[in-house]
C-alpha cells in the first residue's frame, strides 16, 4: 500500500490509552506511516473513558509511545505528521449514547477498521452498540486481541455475538507471533525448499521442540495473569499456532481458507492428553525468587496482585503427537514460562540419526542434523551438520549453516503488529485465526485444564532464571531428547 490509496480509512482503537495501545499499535501505526503503507486519509480515533481532548491525548502519546519507537526511525516532522492523524473521543464502551456521539466524528464512505484492545468481556457491548450506530457496514473490519475466552464455552459466546454483527471474512482473531517474519519464512522454507519437504516427516524427523521463553516476571499484569496461567496465556494460541505451521500439509494454495483449513486438521489431529496422561506428558510450574539478568527477583507468590496461596502455573512443558501419517510417533515438545534463563523463542526440528554409522558409535544424544528457527530475540534460521575436526582423523562435531536473513535481504524489517495491521487495512486474512481454528484449540486446551483441577497439585517450584522444574528435563529425557538449551 502506498501514500496514493485514494479511499478514507477510520482506524478505531478501543482501549486506546491501554498499555497495548500505546506500547505496540501506535508505535507500530508510526512505523506504517513513516513508510507510507497508510492511506493518504487515514484518521486513527483513540476511544477510552478519560475525558481527554485530542491535545490531551497527544500529549499522552508523546511521552509513553516514543520510547517504543526505534530512535534511528523517529524523524521529527514525520512524527508531527502522524501525530496530527490521531484524535481522542471519550466513549464508555458499555453506554449506547456515546456511540451516537461517536458515529458523528467519523468520515462518511470512509473504510472501518475497529480495533477492540480491551478486555474480552466488552466485545459483545462493543459490537452490538456499534451495529445499533449504524457503524457496521459490509465492508468495514473488526480486530480482536486475546485472549478470546478462557475456556470453549466462553469463547463460543464471544464468537456467536460478535457473528451476530460481522461476517467470518471481517472478523481478525489476532496473534502477534503470525506476523512475526521468520514465522511466515517458516512456510516459504517448508513449501519452496525441496530439500527440506521430503525430508518434512517421520521418520526422518525425530521430534520437534517449541519454546516461548520469558525472562521476566508477572509484572503489572499480575492480576489478570493468576486468572489464566501459562497454559491459557500462551500454549493456546502461539505456541499451538507455530506448531501447526510446522506441522501442517502443503495448502492447495496461499488463500487464506486453503492456509487455514491445512491448520485446522492439525488442531483436530493433536492426541488429546486425558487425565491418565497428564502426571506423565505435562509439567506445570511456579517461579520461586531467583536472579534475572543479575537481579535478586522475588517469586510469584510474593509478586503484587498475586494471592498467597496461587496455584497458577507460570510453567508449561508437555508432550503430544499427531494422529496422522506425516508425523507417526514423531513427539512434540511444546514449552513456555515467565522467569527464565533468557528471552527466547525458537523451533527446533530434530532429525533423525543416520540408520549406520561407518564413524563409529556416537554420544547417544548427539544430534547430527538439526534446524534452529528463532523467533526471538533475534530472527535467525541454523541448520546443524556434522563436519571433520581439522587434523583429528575422522573425528566429528557439529557446524552450523548460518542462513543470515538479516543480510541476504536489505532494508528494514517491519515488526509483527505492524504487518498484521497493515493486513487487515488490506484485507489478507491468511495470518488471522479463524473461529473454528479458535475453538478447536480450546478443544484441546480445555481437557489439560480440567485435567489438572481435578488432580489438585500443586505447580512444581523453579528457581527464577533456570530453564524451569527439572521434571521438564525428565519429559523430554524419556523420549531419548534434550531441549536445545541444556544440549
Amino acid at each position: 500500500m502506498t501514500a496514493a490509496t485514494k479511499q478514507a480509512l477510520d482506524l478505531l482503537i478501543f482501549g486506546g490509552a491501554g498499555d497495548l495501545s500505546w506500547r505496540k499499535l501506535l508505535p507500530a501505526l508510526y512505523m506504517a506511516h513513516a513508510h507510507q503503507r497508510l492511506p493518504t486519509a487515514t484518521r486513527i480515533i483513540a476511544l477510552g473513558r478519560q475525558a481527554w481532548s485530542t491535545a490531551q491525548y497527544v500529549e499522552f502519546v508523546q511521552g509513553a509511545s516514543t520510547q517504543h519507537i526505534d530512535t534511528s526511525e523517529m524523524q521529527p516532522e514525520v512524527w508531527q505528521a502522524f501525530l496530527q492523524r490521531l484524535e481522542y473521543v471519550p466513549l464508555d464502551a458499555t453506554q449506547a449514547a456515546d456511540y451516537a456521539r461517536l458515529a458523528a466524528c467519523l468520515t462518511p464512505q470512509a473504510q472501518r477498521v475497529f480495533y477492540l484492545a480491551t478486555a474480552p468481556t466488552l466485545f459483545t457491548q462493543i459490537c452490538q452498540h456499534l451495529d445499533s450506530a449504524g457503524l457496521v457496514d459490509a465492508q468495514a473490519r473488526v480486530v480482536l486481541e486475546k485472549p478470546l475466552g478462557h475456556d470453549l464455552p466462553s469463547a463460543k459466546v464471544i464468537n456467536e455475538a460478535v457473528a451476530r454483527h460481522f461476517g467470518e471474512q471481517q472478523i481478525y482473531r489476532i496473534d502477534h507471533y503470525l506476523g512475526k517474519e521468520t514465522v511466515q519464512n517458516l512456510m516459504v522454507l517448508r513449501f519452496g525448499n525441496a530439500i527440506f519437504e521430503p525430508l518434512w516427516r517421520a521418520p526422518s524427523i525425530r521430534s520437534v521442540q517449541i519454546t516461548v521463553a520469558e525472562s521476566v516476571g508477572v509484572g503489572s499484569r499480575a492480576g489478570f495473569y493468576d486468572q489464566t496461567g501459562a497454559l491459557r496465556d500462551m500454549v493456546q494460541n502461539h505456541l499451538l499456532q507455530l506448531l501447526c505451521i510446522v506441522a501442517m500439509e502443503p495448502p492447495i494454495s496461499l488463500d487464506p481458507d486453503d492456509v487455514r483449513d491445512e491448520k485446522l486438521k492439525v488442531l483436530r489431529s493433536l492426541q488429546r492428553l486425558d487425565a491418565a496422561a497428564l502426571r506423565q506428558h505435562t509439567v506445570r510450574g511456579q517461579y520461586i525468587a531467583g536472579a534475572a539478568q543479575g537481579e535478586s527477583v522475588c517469586g510469584y507468590l510474593d509478586e503484587a496482585n498475586v494471592p498467597p496461596d496461587s496455584q497458577t502455573e507460570t510453567f508449561v512443558a508437555l508432550r503430544t503427537h499427531i494422529n496422522n501419517a506425516r508425523w507417526a510417533g514423531v513427539p512434540f515438545f511444546l514449552r513456555t514460562g515467565k522467569r527464565l534463563q533468557t528471552r527466547r523463542s525458537q523451533i527446533v526440528i530434530d532429525f533423525a540419526q543416520p540408520p549406520f554409522s561407518i564413524f563409529g558409535t556416537q554420544p547417544p544424544n548427539e544430534h547430527p542434523n538439526r534446524l534452529i528457527i528463532t523467533l526471538q530475540p533475534e530472527e535467525s534460521i541454523q541448520l546443524q551438520m556434522m563436519a571433520k575436526i581439522p587434523g583429528s582423523g575422522l573425528n566429528m562435531k557439529p557446524v552450523f549453516l548460518d542462513l543470515d536473513l538479516e543480510s541476504a535481504f536489505a532494508g528494514r524489517r517491519a515488526d509483527a503488529y505492524e504487518r498484521l495491521l497493515v493486513d487487515v487495512i488490506k484485507g489478507r486474512l491468511t495470518h488471522f485465526m479463524r473461529r473454528d481454528e479458535l475453538e478447536a484449540a480450546w478443544k484441546w486446551v480445555d481437557p489439560i485444564l480440567q485435567g489438572w483441577q481435578a488432580l489438585g497439585e500443586k505447580p512444581r517450584p523453579y528457581t527464577a532464571g533456570t530453564w524451569g522444574p527439572a521434571a521438564s528435563s525428565a519429559l523430554m529425557a524419556r523420549e531419548g531428547c534434550s531441549w536445545f538449551e541444556e544440549s
